[in-house]
């Protein structure tokens, strides 16, 4: 079996070496000899906080203190545990128990797949690599992915669009698949910190798009004492004048007053609102050649200000 090490979980139910490997306890043996990592459907969660993985005909079994490798963390919380049960979940087979009845059980380990992970693949990110990852759990300070084999990272709710939001599910959606950058990594601990804003386009390449005198669809991200952020694009956003008949999230048309590169601005005329319409959740994605950014700058190159990332 080709085993991608950084696939991300759920990812591997579909491969045909997945259904091969976990078809009868003597496929599932001949994974031990292997080492490879597969993924099942977790099914229960049992009184010792074990859990029960569907695979045919034969019981898996991952033990509580299997289910997650953490580097920080001595044991297995049982929130972690619980919360698995319905959903894939990656392991390694690590052997075979048999019973007094003779009835045969797969003893598996999430732990030492994961472990591998991040060993193999995790452990060699630097900052500025471009990897794909899913969103798992969202809070108002920023959004968790997985980044390979149930591993999970955070994007603070800053890195994920320069245009602002109130929470991350105002860009994303549970389940999701995107891509990010490797913004930090704490070798303390091990921890991925991620961004998302770098692959969503510079200021210029996202006004490109829209032309002075246009009408176009936006979202009302920001209302100030000064105007009302309206939302163009996941990285560009545009103020219009004060009012108090619009609502933050609300889908609305402006007309574009003007473009101006040298300020980073861009004026608006709100002309309608659209209270039943939901905002696009597909991004454009502006991608570098390559799996790494070294260095981004958002402002113009006509513009005094500077916001830029520097990764390396």
């Amino acid at each position: 079996m080709k085993n991608d090490i950084s696939l991300i979980e759920g990812k591997r139910l579909c491969l045909c070496e997945n259904r091969e490997y976990t078809r009868n306890m003597a496929s599932l043996e001949k994974a031990v000899e292997d080492g490879a990592v597969l993924e099942g459907i977790a099914t229960v969660c049992s009184e010792d906080m074990s859990l029960y993985v569907s695979l045919g005909d034969v019981t898996g079994i991952i033990p509580k203190n299997e289910v997650a490798y953490s580097s920080t963390e001595a044991y297995v919380k049982d929130i972690a545990v619980i919360t698995r049960v319905g959903k894939a979940v990656c392991f390694k087979v690590m052997g075979v128990d048999e019973d007094e009845n003779g009835n045969k059980s797969a003893l598996l380990s999430r732990r030492q797949a994961q472990l591998d992970c991040y060993r193999n693949y995790i452990s060699e990110l630097l900052p500025g690599d471009i990897i794909p990852c899913r969103i798992t759990h969202m809070e108002h300070f920023g959004a968790f992915c997985d980044i390979g084999c149930g591993i999970v990272s955070l994007m603070p709710i800053d890195a994920i669009s320069v245009s602002r939001i109130s929470h991350p599910s105002d860009r994303f959606s549970l389940g999701q698949n995107i891509k990010c950058v490797v913004k930090s990594i704490d070798y303390d601990t091990g921890r991925v910190y991620l961004t998302h804003r770098e692959l969503l386009g510079t200021w210029q390449e996202n006004a490109d798009k829209f032309t002075q005198g246009q009408t176009v669809k936006g979202v009302v991200r920001s209302i100030e004492d000064y105007g009302v952020f309206v939302e163009l694009a996941p990285n560009l956003a545009g103020l219009a004048e004060y009012t108090d008949s619009v609502k933050v999230g609300e889908c609305v048309s402006v007309f574009i007053k003007s473009i101006i590169p040298e300020k980073m601005k861009i004026k608006l005329v709100i002309i309608n609102t659209y209270t039943d319409a939901e905002p696009d959740r597909e991004m454009e994605y502006y991608m570098p050649k390559g799996d790494h950014i070294s260095c981004w700058r958002y402002s113009p190159a006509v513009c005094s200000k500077v916001i830029e990332t520097v990764f390396d």
